[in-house]
């Protein structure tokens, strides 16, 4: 999972690693990692995501599945478009 921008700064670090079927479960264990960084869980429910550098978009989270050795975007909202 790579955090970018104010992610990055909130989670305290750029990436980690993450074992889980969909994003909604790599989400969640992310926010359980993270439990005493409420900025960051506040940020993750404004962030765009790409999987395996697809656009997640609006898709239901719990139906964006993952792939061994995938990879996570976690994007927060930027700034000027």
């Amino acid at each position: 999972m790579h955090y970018w921008a104010a992610a990055k700064a909130a989670a305290g670090t750029a990436e980690e690693p993450y074992r889980a079927a969909t994003l909604a479960e790599a989400l969640a264990a992310a926010r359980t990692r993270h439990a005493d960084r409420p900025q960051l869980l506040r940020l993750l429910d404004h962030c765009s995501y790409l999987v395996d550098s697809t656009q997640v978009g609006t898709r239901p989270h719990t139906e964006v599945p993952l792939t061994e050795n995938g990879t996570i975007e976690v994007l927060p909202p930027f700034a000027g478009g």
